[in-house]
């Protein structure tokens, strides 16, 4: 049966022979693919033309983009956003494009924060790098440095050799859609390097974190407070320490959330500690090793 689908005729069946793909009303195969993901939607645009040609409307699309689309794309324009985004600016005029576009990562705030969606279910997913986040004596190079490392989505991570006092905190200002979303910090115990093409992790700082727990926190405009405490461990890996959930109920108005880390017990130092970016997705998503704190 398979291979019958794949011979048909794409302009349709002869007179007299069994119907084909290319018989199917474009509308139709259209309300079908409507109904399906958005992977699924482009392998089934390479079975016919008339298949292809339905992928490409721009309401199958339109449905698969968040509602407030238009919203998160004009916030970004700012500095550092990418200006290409606008419809009808550099081929981004159908919504497929479009989509396809938002699927890949969307740097704004001057490159230190990025957004894209998730190309199964259109869910929204931003990533805030350590640059971003305001670190208690960051500038102190006796304390923190920033350090090169292909192992971030910003290529660079704060790296804290030691300290009494920890105090990390944010905020994210942007139109997310409608939904229920976990915020965590991306961490790692130890300095990660390459030697002789293999990945080796340095120890050579980390103290402190097995003492007392880091307190995590995050609270929104509208009232919502969350909090977590969790002892850092696993040195060498990077692991999602999850600080809480959130609901948005609005899309077309710009979500505020606050979100620190801290451990101010001044009765140890603590060390030998990586800060990569916070991370925020729709619940139910699962990034990388996680800590449930």
């Amino acid at each position: 049966m398979g291979s019958s689908w794949s011979m048909a005729e794409e302009a349709g069946s002869p007179e007299g022979s069994a119907p084909g793909l290319g018989d199917v009303p474009e509308g139709c195969v259209a309300e079908v693919l409507a109904r399906l993901e958005p992977p699924e939607i482009c392998r089934l645009a390479r079975l016919s033309r008339a298949f292809r040609a339905a992928a490409a409307a721009d309401f199958i699309w339109e449905e698969k983009l968040p509602s407030n689309y238009r919203s998160f794309i004009r916030r970004v324009l700012g500095p550092g956003g990418d200006p290409d985004l606008m419809e009808g600016r550099s081929g981004f005029g159908s919504k497929k494009d479009l989509y396809s576009r938002l699927c890949r990562p969307v740097l704004f705030d001057e490159g230190t924060k990025e957004f894209w969606l998730e190309k199964y279910s259109g869910g929204m997913c931003i990533s805030i790098s350590s640059k971003a986040l305001s670190i208690t004596m960051i500038d102190d190079r006796r304390y923190w440095n920033y350090v090169p490392t292909e192992e971030s989505r910003f290529h660079e991570v704060a790296y804290l050799q030691q300290i009494w006092w920890l105090e990390i905190g944010g905020e994210l200002d942007f139109y997310l859609p409608e939904g229920t979303y976990s915020l965590y910090f991306r961490l790692h115990l130890g300095r990660a390097s390459r030697r002789l093409g293999r990945r080796v992790n340095s120890s050579q700082h980390i103290h402190g974190w097995d003492i007392k727990p880091v307190q995590f926190q995050l609270s929104t405009w509208d009232g919502q407070q969350a909090q977590s405490k969790c002892y850092l461990g696993d040195p060498g890996t990077w692991i999602h320490y999850h600080v809480g959930n959130f609901v948005v109920q609005n899309s077309e108005v710009s979500t505020k959330v606050k979100f620190s880390m801290i451990q101010i017990d001044c009765t140890h130092t603590k060390g030998g500690l990586c800060v990569d970016s916070v991370f925020v997705c729709p619940k139910g998503f699962r990034p990388e090793k996680q800590m449930q704190c």
